[in-house]
C-alpha cells in the first residue's frame, strides 16, 4: 500500500470492523479515497459485509501485541473502535489491557494518528463517580491520549441509528410499551447524535494536524430528556403518545431487569447502558468544527435521525437482514451482520417443500396466484379477512388482478401489491390491508444442490406498537392452515409435493 500524506489517500487500520460503528465506518473511509485494513479476531465474520472486497482483512486481537504490531505495519491512521462491554464483570480490566497494548504498538509502529470513539461524560463529575461503562471509556481515552501518538478522542452520548445498542433500547421500549413505569433517569438530559454525523467526524479526524492531541465533544443540535426521545420516537414512528410515569425506586439493577423483560437487548449490555443514563451528557464545547466543519444545513436533528433509522421500514421495503435482497445504502440502514436483537421486531413464518415439477411449472402457479385463482388455502379464511378489511375501510379482496397470467412490479393483487418480481424465481407482495404493522408475502421457485425444485414461502410481519405484537399472536394459531395449506396446494398444483412443508418461525 502506498500513500501521499498531502494527497488523497491515507492508510487506515480499523479495529472493531465487525461492530456497529466499525462496520459502517469502513465504506465511508473507502469513499473518501483511503485504503483500509481491518483487524478481526475472526475474519470470517466479515465475509458478508458488502464492502469487504475493497479492503485488506488481517487476523488479530487488540490484546495480542504481536498480531496488533503486524497489523499496524505501514499504517498512517489507526481507529480504536473496540470495547469489552457485554463480556462480563471484568470488561473494564479487559479494556484497560487492550488500550495499553494498542498504545504501545501504535507508538512502536510510527502511527501518525489514533482516532478513538468514547463516551460523553458530564462536566464537573469526578471519574470515580461515573458509571463503570463511562469510567472505562474515559480511562481508555486517557491511555491513548498519553501514548505519545497524536490522538483524538471523540466523545458521544446516545448514537441514533438502526443497530446502535442505545437506539435499539429506545426503539423497543417505545414500541412495546404504550404505558411505562420508568426509572427516574428518563428525566436525564442527553444530547443524542445521528450515526451519519459520528461517521463524518471519524472520517474527518484522519487528517487532523499532528499537533492535535485532545478530546472533542460531539452531539446533535438538540438536548432532550430520555422521556422526550421516547415521545418523539413515537411521533416519528406513527405511534400514539406514550404514557410515561417515572418512579425513583428502580435501581440500575432493577432497570436492567426491566429492560431485559421488554427488549431483546442482552442484559450484559443493557445494564451498563442503563447505569450510564443517570448522568447528564451534554456537549460543553464544539471545537471539532474548527477541523471538521459542520454541513451547510447543520447536523441532523433527532427526528430526522430516527426517520432515517426507520426509513426502510416506513418505505415498506424488506431490509437486508430480513430479505437478503439488497445491501444497505446509508449508515442509518441495518447491516446483515447486525445482532439479531437489532433492527426492530420481525415475525416470520417460513415454509419449504420439494416439488415434483420443473421450476418453470412452479413459477407459472406462483405468478398466477390471487384473483380468480385464489390463494390456494382455506378460502373461507381469506374471504373473512377480506370482509374484515373492508369493514375498517381497507380494500379487501375486491381488486383482483390486472392480468390472469402475468404480474409486474406495482400491480395490485387483491389486498396485496407486487413489490418485487424476478421472473421465474421470486415474487414479493406487500400487504395493503389495514394492519397494525407492515406485512409481506414472499414466494420463490428455487433448486437445491441435487437439482430438485424447491418451493419456498415466507410471510413477514413488522409490528407497530403493542397492538401489532398482539395481532401477530392472535392469528398465529391459524398459520398452519393458511400458510401451511398454501405451500401444500401450490406444490400440488405445480406437479405434486415430494415432502411435507417445514415451518420455521
Amino acid at each position: 500500500m502506498t500513500t501521499d500524506i498531502d494527497g488523497s489517500g491515507l492508510r487506515c487500520l480499523v479495529t472493531g470492523a465487525t461492530g456497529y460503528i466499525g462496520g459502517r465506518l469502513v465504506p465511508e473511509l473507502l469513499d473518501a479515497g483511503h485504503t483500509v485494513r481491518c483487524l478481526a479476531r475472526n475474519p470470517d465474520k466479515l465475509r458478508d459485509y458488502p464492502w469487504v472486497g475493497g479492503t485488506e482483512v488481517v487476523r488479530g486481537d487488540v490484546t495480542d501485541a504481536e498480531s496488533l504490531g503486524a497489523a499496524m505495519e505501514g499504517i498512517d491512521v489507526a481507529y480504536y473502535l473496540v470495547h469489552a462491554l457485554g463480556t462480563g464483570r471484568d470488561f473494564a480490566a479487559t479494556d484497560r489491557r487492550a488500550a495499553r497494548t494498542f498504545a504501545e504498538r501504535a507508538k512502536a509502529a510510527g502511527i501518525r494518528r489514533v482516532v478513538y470513539l468514547g463516551g460523553l461524560t458530564p462536566a464537573g463529575v469526578a471519574e470515580r463517580e461515573l458509571s463503570p461503562h463511562l469510567r472505562s471509556r474515559a480511562e481508555v481515552g486517557r491511555i491513548l491520549l498519553d501514548s505519545g501518538v497524536p490522538t483524538v478522542m471523540l466523545r458521544a452520548a446516545v448514537i441514533i441509528g438502526s443497530g446502535s445498542a442505545s437506539f435499539e433500547m429506545l426503539r423497543y421500549l417505545t414500541e412495546r410499551l404504550p404505558v411505562m413505569v420508568t426509572p427516574s433517569w428518563v428525566r436525564t438530559s442527553i444530547q443524542p447524535i445521528a450515526v451519519r454525523d459520528v461517521l463524518r467526524y471519524l472520517v474527518g479526524c484522519a487528517r487532523l494536524p499532528d499537533d492535535v492531541n485532545r478530546s472533542f465533544d460531539i452531539g446533535g443540535p438538540e438536548v432532550l430528556t430520555y422521556r422526550d426521545m421516547m415521545q418523539r420516537y413515537a411521533a416519528v414512528a406513527g405511534l400514539p403518545r406514550r404514557v410515561i410515569l417515572p418512579v425513583p425506586v428502580l435501581t440500575p439493577t432493577l432497570s436492567s431487569h426491566w429492560i431485559g423483560l421488554v427488549t431483546p437487548v442482552p442484559r450484559s449490555i443493557a445494564r451498563p447502558l442503563a447505569e450510564s443514563l443517570r448522568h447528564e451528557v451534554i456537549c460543553h464545547e464544539h471545537d471539532i468544527a474548527r477541523y471538521v466543519p459542520d454541513p451547510p444545513d447543520g447536523s441532523l436533528t433527532f427526528d430526522c435521525s430516527v426517520g432515517l433509522a426507520l426509513r426502510r421500514i416506513q418505505d415498506a421495503e424488506v431490509t437486508t437482514r430480513w430479505s437478503s435482497a439488497s445491501v444497505p445504502g446509508a449508515p442509518s440502514d441495518p447491516l446483515p451482520t447486525d445482532p439479531d436483537w437489532a433492527g426492530g421486531s420481525l415475525y416470520t413464518d417460513r415454509r419449504e417443500m420439494v416439488v415434483n415439477a420443473s421450476p418453470a411449472s412452479l413459477w407459472r402457479v406462483i405468478e398466477g396466484i390471487g384473483g380468480v385463482n385464489g390463494w390456494y388455502s382455506f378460502p373461507l379464511a381469506w374471504a373473512v379477512r377480506g370482509w374484515l378489511d373492508r369493514m375498517v375501510g381497507g380494500v379487501g379482496l375486491r381488486r383482483g388482478r390486472r392480468d390472469a397470467q402475468r404480474l409486474r412490479v406495482g400491480d395490485s393483487l387483491d389486498f396485496w401489491r407486487v413489490e418485487a418480481i424476478e421472473p421465474g424465481r421470486l415474487l414479493r407482495l406487500r400487504a395493503e390491508m389495514r394492519l397494525p404493522g407492515l406485512a409481506w408475502l414472499e414466494l420463490r421457485a428455487d433448486q437445491d444442490g441435487g437439482d430438485r425444485t424447491v418451493f419456498r414461502q415466507r410471510a413477514l410481519f413488522h409490528p407497530q406498537g403493542l397492538l401489532g405484537h398482539a395481532y401477530w399472536w392472535s392469528v398465529w394459531p391459524f398459520h398452519s392452515a393458511v400458510f401451511g395449506g398454501m405451500a401444500r396446494n401450490i406444490a400440488q398444483a405445480a406437479g405434486g409435493a415430494v415432502a411435507e412443508p417445514a415451518a420455521r418461525a
